[in-house]
């Protein structure tokens, strides 16, 4: 018939309305404000702001971390906006003063040119290579100092004391990131992102990222006086100086103590400073012939607000002559230096005989173990040399007494 529906028409109907209805909308909980999202990207651009400066030490080099962008996001569409899955994920924990988490993704060819950085490199060795754990202790170990001085600016902020644990990092694929057991809950759920594009000098020219708790946002933000709903937070504005327009019309006067006369002061001469000198090229100056007075802070309303200032009294004349000491003989001098050098005589002296030396990277001292050799800088037969507190004094050669080894002086060295 027409008009009438067939039974297909009717159960795809149904199916379209009992799918509709089992969306739930998304919870305040778990949504930031306007005014929410604006806040957390004020607060991260004074922290990473402290970081960059931080990080451009380790580096030195030019670090600019720019304007945060803040957005709810989850894992999935983390993974959309990353070309490289490879990355370094690091965890940091509030300890004191906030209680929550958040997590740095760094991409991993950073983390290397972070690293190299630090260890003195020129920032392109090793590009190539696996990351190890000496790129993810180099970075933890930057990210710490970032994070701590990004926690001092916030502490400054909240006039509280905000503390943070050591970071942990790991090297993971984000595809696979939800499989890791030892990563926060948060992530597997909606979170914030707060974005940054960060450059260090000609070598890197990236994004980083920081993941936070919803909740945790919300609390951070309610503690700067913004609430979920975009209103400020009553007690947390500044409180404003009432004008002289909404004081009452018709106040009391209050009683007002006596007032005391000033005492006159003799005008001064024009021409001359305030310590009665001439001055040179001096010009009559409006008002110039008045007492000079001198303000007084903290006095009570009603007391005059000025008092005299009295003139410089003139200095006494005073004779100065050189001093004159009595000339030592060569007799005295020689006997003075003997009974100095006496004194001195049981003073112990630490006394090193070096071997030899050499220079070694770190990853180099990191592969050290039982059995390693070290080459000096020394040629078998060589002298080796005796230092007195780190002073090089001489040279000698190695010898054996009894059980013990000795060194027997060959040259002593005139400086």
């Amino acid at each position: 018939m027409d008009g009438m529906l067939s039974q297909e028409e009717i159960n795809a109907l149904l199916n379209s309305m009992d799918s509709s209805e089992s969306v739930e909308p998304e919870s305040e909980e778990e949504t930031l404000s306007s005014m929410e999202k604006d806040a957390m990207g004020e607060i991260s651009n004074i922290s990473m702001g402290t970081a960059a400066t931080t990080l451009s030490s380790l580096v030195n080099q030019k670090v600019d971390i720019t304007t945060p962008t803040v957005a709810l996001a989850s894992w999935e569409d983390l993974v959309e906006g990353y070309e490289d899955k490879s990355c370094v994920l690091l965890q940091i924990s509030y300890k004191e003063g906030l209680n929550g988490n958040n997590v740095f993704i760094l991409e991993e060819r950073d983390v290397k040119v972070i690293a190299d950085l630090m260890m003195g490199g020129d920032g392109r060795g090793n590009m190539d290579g696996e990351l190890t754990e000496l790129h993810l202790s180099a970075i933890s170990e930057a990210m710490n100092q970032m994070m701590g001085s990004a926690a001092t600016s916030l502490s400054s902020m909240l006039n509280m004391k905000i503390d943070i644990s050591p970071p942990e990092a790991s090297s993971l694929d984000m595809d696979n990131i939800k499989d890791e057991g030892n990563l926060s809950e948060f992530l597997k759920g909606n979170f914030v992102k707060i974005s940054f594009k960060m450059t260090i000098g000609d070598f890197v020219d990236s994004k980083i990222m920081q993941l936070f708790p919803v909740e945790f946002c919300k609390t951070l933000c309610n503690k700067f006086g913004v609430n979920s709903d975009g209103t400020e937070t009553a007690g947390t504005a500044p409180a404003e100086t009432p004008a002289a327009s909404q004081q009452p019309a018709a106040a009391a006067p209050s009683p007002q103590p006596p007032v005391s006369q000033p005492v006159q002061q003799q005008a001064m001469p024009m021409g001359q400073d305030m310590y009665g000198m001439p001055m040179n090229g001096a010009q009559p100056m409006q008002g110039y012939g008045q007492p000079m007075m001198a303000p007084m802070q903290g006095m009570p309303m009603g007391y005059p607000q000025q008092m005299p200032m009295q003139p410089m009294q003139q200095m006494p004349n005073i004779n100065v002559q050189q001093a004159q000491f009595q000339a030592f003989s060569p007799e005295v001098m020689a006997m003075s230096q003997k009974e100095n050098i006496d004194l001195i005589m049981d003073v112990p002296l630490e006394v090193t005989v070096e071997l030899g030396r050499t220079k070694k990277s770190i990853q180099d001292i990191l592969e050290f173990a039982p059995g390693t050799i070290i080459e000096l800088n020394k040629i078998a037969g060589e002298p080796i040399d005796v230092l007195v507190n780190g002073k090089y004094v001489a040279k000698g050669e190695v010898v054996v007494i009894e059980e013990s080894f000795g060194v027997r002086v060959t040259e002593i060295i005139k400086n």
